[in-house]
């Protein structure tokens, strides 16, 4: 299967090499990819949790993968960043919050920085966060924590460069959970969502004597500029969620799909222009990712009392008009992601109760098939395969097509509850639960 037939376009990837000396490009012809592979943000390079790894094992060793380093770190479901020989994440030990740069090849401590962020009743009750995944851009990385304190580091010193407390200097809304998007960059920019209060109890509904908002005024996106930090530009007035946004590209034009709290919209990266919107109904936790077909599709999913649905876009009078394919609430994606191949969605289904692995065809929304024998589930896929974690600790190579699910090995690697998605680079994996981060050997010839 050809890469380019299921990955979109992706600008924080482009600016990031962009500044890169030519000489990188010149030795990347002759080396190794593991040895200039990153992950720079939130679902890895393309922002779709595939990589181009290649040469991993076939099979794992009964007691798991080869374990290249394992240490202690606080509690947490922000995933891992690697760049430059350096993997970024956050924790929480307490009522604080750090970001933390860690060396890549050791898991030693290479600087760390603490912020207060006291937890509520409702965070203690279903995980204190920090929620979102760092953003590295050049020499730069961008975090956001639980109480969406959004801090601009210098990568290998640790310096702060800027920051916003969203929450003082624009009276941001933070939901129950705390922050749990993932910033996102584009071009001179760091896209995130912030909204303003609203009622709490809701986690997004509007207070009841709140007069309805236009939704072309407002704050729910913003724009940053990455080096001063300053607003580039604010757009419209919705309820936001957890989900992270993705830049795709549709009809020649790139777009920022964000699935909201009631919502899911495209806007125009350069300055927050709206440009379709489709109403979500019924409403659920809207946490998972959108993923885009390359075409002109969109798959979105949500738990509770939603499910999932397709949203197409097509061209009418100069317009772009969303529709919506099908809705079934035979898959409901809770925090975990989904991989698509092909017409295929591959991903996790459960919040309260079971969970199944399941396929969905993206364009009528059949399933395929759905097993049992894991909780609910992250995955990433690279080299023919789907690296499966769950929020157990098991851990499972296997192959996935329309016909089934064929597992390869498994194994229990982490503690529960791993709710934070796996981050592969080359042939190294890095995992993290509530207590712990590890790397694993992946490689064909780790044993």
């Amino acid at each position: 299967m050809n890469r380019n037939d299921f990955c979109h376009h992706d600008s924080a990837d482009s600016v990031r090499f962009a500044r890169r000396p030519l000489l990188c490009f010149l030795v990347l012809a002759v080396a190794p990819l593991s040895t200039f592979a990153q992950w720079p943000q939130w679902g890895g390079p393309h922002r779709d949790f595939m990589v181009d790894a290649k040469n991993l094992a076939d099979k794992w060793p009964d007691e798991g993968p080869k374990k290249v380093w394992e240490r202690e770190l606080g509690d947490g479901y922000s995933t891992i960043v690697v760049d430059d020989g350096m993997l970024y994440t956050m924790y929480r030990t307490g009522e604080d919050e750090f970001a933390v740069a860690l060396d890549a090849k050791t898991g030693k401590t290479v600087w760390e920085h603490k912020n207060p962020s006291p937890t509520t009743q409702v965070m203690n009750e279903f995980g204190p966060g920090p929620h979102a995944t760092p953003t590295v851009v050049g020499d730069k990385v961008y975090t956001i924590g639980s109480h969406a304190m959004m801090i601009c580091f210098e990568k290998k010193s640790g310096k702060i460069v800027w920051q916003h407390d969203l929450v003082k200097e624009m009276n941001a809304h933070v939901p129950n959970r705390g922050y749990g998007s993932s910033p996102i960059a584009y071009k001179n920019t760091l896209i995130v969502f912030v909204d303003h209060k609203r009622d709490d109890d809701n986690d997004g509904d509007k207070e009841k004597n709140e007069p309805e908002a236009k939704p072309t005024d407002g704050q729910s996106i913003v724009a940053f500029d990455l080096i001063t930090g300053s607003v580039v530009w604010k757009s419209q007035d919705l309820p936001v969620g957890y989900a992270s946004p993705v830049i795709v590209k549709y009809d020649g034009r790139d777009q920022l799909v964000c699935l909201l709290s009631k919502n899911v919209i495209g806007l125009n990266p350069d300055n927050g222009e709206l440009l379709w919107r489709q109403e979500t109904n019924p409403e659920g936790a809207n946490i998972s990712t959108p993923v885009f077909d390359g075409k002109d599709t969109f798959f979105c999913s949500s738990a509770y009392d939603s499910g999932s649905r397709a949203i197409k876009l097509t061209n009418k009078d100069g317009k772009i008009v969303p529709e919506e394919l099908w809705y079934s609430r035979k898959m409901r994606v809770h925090h975990g992601n989904v991989i698509r191949l092909g017409d295929y969605i591959y991903g996790s289904s459960g919040d309260f109760g079971p969970a199944f692995f399941m396929a969905v065809n993206l364009k009528n929304g059949e399933i395929a098939w759905r097993e049992r024998g894991f909780t609910k589930a992250n995955c990433v896929y690279a080299d023919g395969k789907l690296i499966l974690l769950d929020e157990d600790g098991q851990l499972a190579l296997t192959k996935v097509d329309p016909k089934g699910l064929t597992v390869l090995s498994k194994c229990k690697i982490a503690e529960r509850y791993a709710w934070a998605a796996p981050t592969l680079v080359g042939s190294t994996l890095y995992v993290r639960d509530r207590k712990h981060i590890m790397a694993l050997d992946l490689s064909a010839t780790s044993g």
